[in-house]
């Protein structure tokens, strides 16, 4: 369901700006709409039922008009449709449940307007791509896909086929990562050298896979692979320790990256990267990604900008035991235990701060700066030097309400929404190039030919850039 663009709706958005990474077009600030909305209420789908789909992306869809959700496990299906009738008590009980979102659209394609896909990683790009390619709106969780040409592919058919999409990185829709912009574009730290991020999670392990248990009941199995390699069912996969494991997730810097990496991506006008290394990994293997991570990308002069460093640290310190006080729920590793770079460490000696178990710090010739993993705390280092510094102008639009509420203004035919495929694509592709990193092995530079979309010095990776879906798992 799309609006048309008259006049009148036209002048009720504010003008977008636009930049461009590597060449191409994209939607480079967000925008303030009107306060009424237009159109009647949106008929929305859940794809994945776990976590965000049910504690985050289940009430938004149930405020519009919730038409289905799908999950394999039938108990996530029923704590989300709880979910769904807590917010929404007039919600209509003929909500249909899948197991199977291809049974979805056989069955669904001319009930859906929009699709939310929350979903493991392994299982983001083929809903997205069945979706749009009914011309259905289009949000996603992080990192947008599992491998990086599923994520040209994603932000190909998003233009291809005219619908809204965005990707759920809601700190872009703060006001932090925006005043980061500001503070950056102003010349308040001078030129950045380099980034240091970093995140506590250690979504990774060590040794073989578990032993092989019985299915639990309700659970579909085959439908929970998908389109990755068959294996059976054991321990450390349901429903959160897929991030670990290659077949389905993106580990630590998958699950984090863009994030945490949104603001720098935004400010620092990141395009793609030369090259790319791993350059320390703690434990991990030939299926499960490390539990302690060092991965430094390299991007060229860009846009008036000097040559820059990224740095990721994330996980378990060096030397230190991986056990449950050590890595507690969903992964956190405890403050004492966690790998942190050592110039973060010494600042927060130096100043008594504390700059969170999630963030960044950018450094640049004439100062620098700190900003949380959603866009919190944006504030140079010292204090006394963000308080001597003038607040820049606001030049960037603001939005009006949340992140879900700006990419349902672009589905009623508004602006794009501000982490549109446009915008989101190039940035999940640093993230997914650090996991390039790690099949590769620390201390293996990979040189990245961005446009051709291949690694130019370690051909034996291009395997792991295109998926190899299962047969009856392809668009």
């Amino acid at each position: 369901m799309t609006t048309k663009q008259t006049r009148r709706n036209f002048l009720k958005t504010a003008t977008v700006c636009v930049g461009t990474i590597a060449g191409s077009k994209i939607i480079g600030a967000p925008y303030i709409l009107a306060d009424k909305e237009t159109r009647a209420k949106l008929r929305t789908v859940v794809i994945g039922c776990g976590g965000q789909g049910t504690g985050n992306h289940t009430p938004v869809a149930a405020r519009e008009q919730l038409v289905a959700l799908v999950d394999p496990d039938d108990k996530r299906l029923a704590k989300a449709m709880e979910k769904a009738k807590q917010t929404n008590p007039k919600v209509k009980m003929s909500i249909k449940t899948f197991n199977d979102y291809r049974k979805l659209f056989d069955k669904m394609a001319k009930e859906i307007d929009v699709v939310f896909i929350a979903s493991p990683n392994h299982h983001h790009a083929l809903p997205a791509l069945m979706a749009m390619k009914l011309g259905k709106h289009v949000y996603v969780e992080k990192p947008l896909t599992h491998t990086i040409a599923e994520a040209r592919l994603m932000a190909d058919y998003a233009r291809q086929y005219k619908v809204a999409t965005q990707m759920g990185n809601q700190g872009h829709s703060g006001e932090g990562y925006r005043r980061l912009c500001e503070y950056i574009w102003s010349g308040a730290i001078g030129p950045v050298k380099e980034v240091f991020c970093w995140s506590n999670r250690a979504n990774g392990g060590n040794g073989p896979r578990p032993p092989v248990l019985p299915v639990p009941e309700g659970m579909h199995w085959d439908e929970w692979i998908g389109p990755s390699p068959f294996r059976d069912y054991h321990k450390d996969l349901h429903p959160h320790e897929w991030h670990g494991w290659h077949d389905f997730g993106n580990g630590s810097l998958g699950n984090m990256g863009c994030h945490i990496m949104d603001g720098t991506f935004w400010a620092l006008k990141l395009g793609y990267p030369t090259t790319v290394e791993a350059e320390q990994m703690i434990g991990g293997s030939d299926e499960r990604y490390p539990i302690g991570t060092r991965i430094r990308w390299d991007f060229p002069a860009r846009e008036g900008m000097e040559p820059v460093k990224l740095y990721w640290y994330d996980g378990l310190a060096k030397d230190q035991p991986y056990n449950k006080q050590t890595v507690g729920a969903i992964d956190c590793v405890v403050r004492e235990a966690t790998n942190r770079p050592p110039f973060v460490v010494e600042l927060e000696k130096k100043y008594n701060r504390d700059f969170g178990s999630n963030g960044s710090i950018l450094v640049g010739d004439k100062g620098i700066m700190t900003i949380g993993q959603h866009g919190d705390g944006c504030r140079m280092v010292p204090e006394e030097a963000h308080r001597a510094f003038p607040m820049p102008a606001a030049t960037l639009p603001r939005i009006k309400g949340t992140h879900q509420s700006d990419f349902f203004r672009a589905c009623r035919g508004g602006a794009p929404a501000c982490a549109n495929f446009d915008y989101s694509e190039p940035l999940a592709e640093i993230v997914l190039l650090g996991d390039l990193a790690m099949r590769a092995g620390a201390g293996r530079l990979i040189k990245w030919d961005g446009p051709a979309m291949r690694c130019t010095n370690l051909p034996e990776l291009n395997r792991f850039i295109k998926p190899a879906y299962r047969e009856g798992w392809r668009i």
